[in-house]
């Protein structure tokens, strides 16, 4: 049985957890896109789903299963393929949708909602980079001597803290990014709303590309 993990390691990892999670990345990005582009609901729902998935990546890694991925160069390449080609198939989505009467600016539908959250989710599922940054980050936080169970439940603590962490960190960027995006919207959705769909789909695009030519495990 390991020690339990002080107040002090909490507090130190939360801060590091803040810094790290804070700097722009693929999530921001699609986050940010999606308030932009959709308006805040979309933004929020797009961070429940991101973070739903960064929630089974840190059980996965509390199990074992992360070290899998990392270990297995193959899975590794599969997984960060299939993440791009949805990443592509978002982007051919948003190009083709026509405007419908839950078009307008700001505006999402409960099936709408259901799907962006629904995208979030898979989009972090299919980021294996996300388990590397569990294995890399929550061993430096452990407790000296944690083994078996002990240092499961301590990766899984540390997995719920980043967890929180990066729901705090993703809302205040979906909030901003949706008062932002709400006077682009009014100006360009009526007229041509194809300038709000270029945009949000060249995102995709270049995360999408960014996925595939940063390969490797590192």
């Amino acid at each position: 049985m390991s020690p339990a993990l002080e107040p002090a390691q909490l507090v130190a990892f939360a801060a590091a957890s803040v810094v790290l999670v804070g700097m722009p990345g693929p999530n921001t990005i699609y986050i940010t896109t999606r308030s932009l582009a959709h308006g805040t609901r979309a933004g929020v729902v797009s961070v429940l789903g991101v973070e739903t998935g960064t929630a089974v990546y840190a059980a996965a890694t509390a199990l074992g299963l992360s070290a899998l991925i990392a270990a297995s160069p193959t899975a590794f390449t599969l997984i960060r393929y299939l993440g791009a080609a949805y990443l592509v198939h978002l982007a051919v989505r948003e190009l083709s949708r026509r405007r419908t009467a839950g078009d307008g600016p700001g505006r999402a539908g409960p099936a709408d909602l259901g799907r962006v959250y629904r995208d979030g989710l898979l989009m972090n599922l299919l980021n294996p980079k996300v388990a590397l940054f569990f294995l890399a980050f929550l061993p430096q936080f452990l407790s000296r001597g944690a083994t078996g169970a002990g240092a499961r439940a301590e990766v899984l603590v540390l997995g719920l803290v980043t967890v929180l962490v990066a729901l705090a960190v993703d809302l205040t960027y979906a909030v901003a990014a949706g008062a932002l995006g709400r006077r682009f919207r009014q100006r360009c959705t009526q007229r041509h709303p194809v300038l709000r769909r270029l945009p949000v789909a060249g995102v995709y695009l270049a995360i999408a590309a960014a996925a595939v030519t940063h390969g490797g495990t590192a």
